[in-house]
């Protein structure tokens, strides 16, 4: 019998909401086991990760998300803002890079802004960072 995905999912919420952070986690799981590629679920899964700070699962769900939908810019601020918490500079400024050269130009404006913010702010602090 195949799982109801939006219901899980729901429940997966409620029990956020609830501070049953642990259980909520375990639905978001069984909801990836059987559809890897379930992005509410990741979203999910890797924000909950965030929060805990457990960068290192959140890492690895959002290189997840990116690998799906590599031009969408909330995934890859997401995995920029996991690794610079892991303190791997280069693997976030890479992922910047990376994102600039496949995004939508128009459609991501807003990300691509807030990535030149973060270099520009990166740049000040750092006078000898030379760029990629």
């Amino acid at each position: 019998m195949p799982l109801d995905v939006d219901n899980i999912l729901k429940n997966a919420r409620s029990l956020t909401e609830q501070g049953k952070k642990e259980e909520a986690q375990m639905c978001l799981l069984a909801v990836l086991k059987e559809e890897p590629d379930n992005i509410a679920a990741l979203l999910m899964l890797g924000g909950a990760y965030f929060v805990d700070k457990n960068y290192k699962e959140a890492r690895i769900v959002f290189e997840r998300l990116v690998s799906i939908e590599p031009g969408t810019g909330q995934y890859s601020v997401a995995l920029f803002n996991a690794l610079w918490r892991l303190q791997e500079t280069e693997d976030a400024l890479e992922e910047m890079r990376r994102f600039i050269a496949v995004a939508d130009k128009v459609a991501e404006n807003d990300t691509l802004e807030q990535y030149m913010s973060i270099l520009k702010s990166i740049e000040a602090e750092n006078p000898t960072l030379q760029p990629g």
